[in-house]
């Protein structure tokens, strides 16, 4: 059995229910514990019958500490100052041997207990961001990633997030100051820090938006593999963290911003399949009488042209800080560069 946790609220509950989905589907043996950050969120699943997920009200999760804090972020970055509370709270309060924090807009293509297995006897797992040198703020922004982590019950785990725990609680938010950022940057020193600290290696955990270049896709059999670029090895994808997509009020989509570049074949085969699986899902929600916004949409998506005057300055700013040549400047193209897509073209 392995125990996930999770966050997330009425907005993203398509996203979570995904994430569960490609669980059922890939997972042998599994239990999800999700704090609903809102209500609207937690009658819908606590009522949903949905089997292998243990849905938690904010309130009961909620401590002191935690609710001294709150008004001194926004949403974004109270949610990251929660996720090693969660994490502890529900392996305190359901006596859980490891639990597995994993960010509710990741999708799972085969069995994670793989990446699990590589930990052997350590007693926390990370991973890194694996940036595509281009995209690469690791310096500023943390080499490893708040997407996939776990924790044993044991002194090495718990030490480890408890003291994560207590720096979140200290200082969380969505800005760089004292080589701090978020709730990510204080990773970065954990192999030293900490005793029994793993850092993954399997290339088929933690693909996304800032590393996706590095990597082909092949597909056998309906399992979808990925092949570094500078290696001849077939890798079966694990997970993808669909970092950046967002739904926007006017039927449009975007699989994530300009900054990245995708091929049509990731869109294809990673994107497309994805925003179906949220649209079926939003509809089935539908269906059953919900009113609210399960998808996020708040605003009308940029016109084209604003779109690509961010995708110039995005790389105005590459080229500003070193990563990119001027030289290279006709490499890019912008239609790899643009993740929109008209909502219709998935209803019909």
């Amino acid at each position: 059995m392995i125990n996930f946790c999770t966050l997330f609220n009425s907005n993203y509950l398509t996203r979570g229910i995904a994430l569960n989905e490609s669980l059922q589907r890939v997972c042998a043996s599994y239990h999800l514990y999700i704090v609903a950050f809102d209500d609207a969120c937690y009658e819908y699943l606590y009522n949903s019958g949905i089997p292998n997920i243990t849905v938690i009200l904010l309130s009961s999760f909620e401590d002191e500490k935690l609710l001294a804090i709150k008004p001194t972020r926004n949403a974004a970055e109270y949610c990251w100052t929660c996720t090693p509370s969660v994490l502890l709270f529900c392996m305190e309060q359901f006596n859980l041997p490891a639990c597995t924090y994993i960010d509710a807009d990741l999708l799972f293509y085969q069995d994670p207990k793989i990446l699990l297995d590589e930990m052997g006897e350590a007693s926390v797992l990370i991973t890194e961001h694996n940036y595509t040198g281009i995209y690469d703020v690791s310096a500023t922004h943390g080499k490893y990633c708040v997407q996939f982590m776990c924790f044993k019950n044991n002194r090495n785990g718990m030490a480890a997030l408890k003291w994560w725990r207590e720096r979140c609680l200290e200082w969380c938010y969505d800005r760089l100051e004292d080589g701090k950022f978020g709730d990510q940057k204080y990773l970065d020193d954990w192999l030293t820090r900490f005793e029994g600290v793993h850092v993954l290696k399997h290339e088929g955990g933690g693909v996304a938006p800032w590393n996706i270049q590095q990597y082909s896709l092949v597909n056998k059999n309906d399992v979808l593999y990925t092949r570094n670029k500078k290696g001849q090895n077939l890798v079966p994808l694990i997970f993808y963290h669909f970092h950046g997509l967002k739904f926007y009020s006017n039927d449009m989509v975007a699989c994530s911003g300009v900054l990245y570049e995708f091929t049509e074949d990731v869109k294809e085969q990673i994107y497309i399949p994805y925003i179906r699986q949220l649209i079926q899902i939003e509809k089935k929600l539908k269906e059953e009488g919900i009113t609210w916004n399960v998808s996020g949409a708040r605003s009308k998506a940029p016109a084209k042209r604003a779109i690509f005057v961010q995708y110039i300055k995005s790389l105005l700013l590459l080229i500003k800080s070193g990563k990119a040549s001027s030289l290279d400047i006709k490499s890019f193209n912008f239609k790899n560069h643009y993740h929109f897509y008209n909502l219709k073209r998935f209803k019909e």
